[in-house]
């Protein structure tokens, strides 16, 4: 089954975003892990991309879109948003789920549900704690850079606009639950109700 999940973050130094997609880090502490000559060792496979950023400067272009509309200035203010696209580890030989397809699937998701933001996409294979399911990592830069159409889910007109920020309610999470089983079914993954109380805890 995939899951989604959500994390915000007030930590105004988006390199640590970066850091943690593209390095191994020690899932205990949650230091970087270091080989002998002292230099941080790389992921083994991973899929990385930039949506309104190039990935490789996503720090230094969220610092300048924060300065151009004089946000996310305060320690207060959630700087970024961290969502997990966790597919069932079935998925991989069952349905011939790859990092690269996942890769696919979690960009297409952030084009039509989290548009007009500065993005880093990032799949890796490797599982927590060694589970090997696939999962993609969405972070994006709390205020929007770019204007958006309104999609179906807004109510208001202001979060489609540039200079904004990001906000996650009850309801735009029960839709982006919704629109992901909507993409397994499609995909013919592993999925169950998301929407749902769950009989057992997981």
């Amino acid at each position: 089954m995939a899951i989604v999940k959500h994390i915000k973050s007030r930590n105004a130094n988006y390199s640590d975003a970066l850091n943690y997609l593209i390095f191994q880090h020690d899932e205990s502490t949650g230091k970087m892990i270091l080989d002998e000559f002292n230099r941080p060792l790389r992921r083994d496979e991973l899929y990385v991309d930039g949506l309104n950023c190039n990935p490789d400067t996503f720090d230094v272009e969220c610092y300048e879109c924060n300065e151009h509309f004089k946000k996310n200035r305060s320690r207060s203010e959630i700087k970024s948003h961290h969502y997990i696209i966790s597919f069932d580890p079935r998925d991989k030989d069952e349905h011939h789920l790859t990092g690269e397809k996942a890769q696919t699937l979690g960009l297409e998701f952030v084009k039509n549900h989290l548009p007009g933001h500065q993005a880093l996409v990032c799949t890796h294979t490797d599982g927590h704690n060694g589970s090997g399911n696939i999962h993609v990592h969405i972070i994006i830069n709390s205020l929007r850079k770019l204007d958006i159409e309104p999609p179906p889910h807004t109510t208001r007109t202001i979060d489609c606009k540039a200079g904004y920020k990001h906000h996650l309610t009850k309801d735009y999470l029960k839709y982006l639950q919704q629109e992901l089983m909507n993409l397994c079914q499609r995909e013919n993954l592993y999925q169950v109700d998301l929407l749902s109380p769950a009989q057992h805890k997981i």
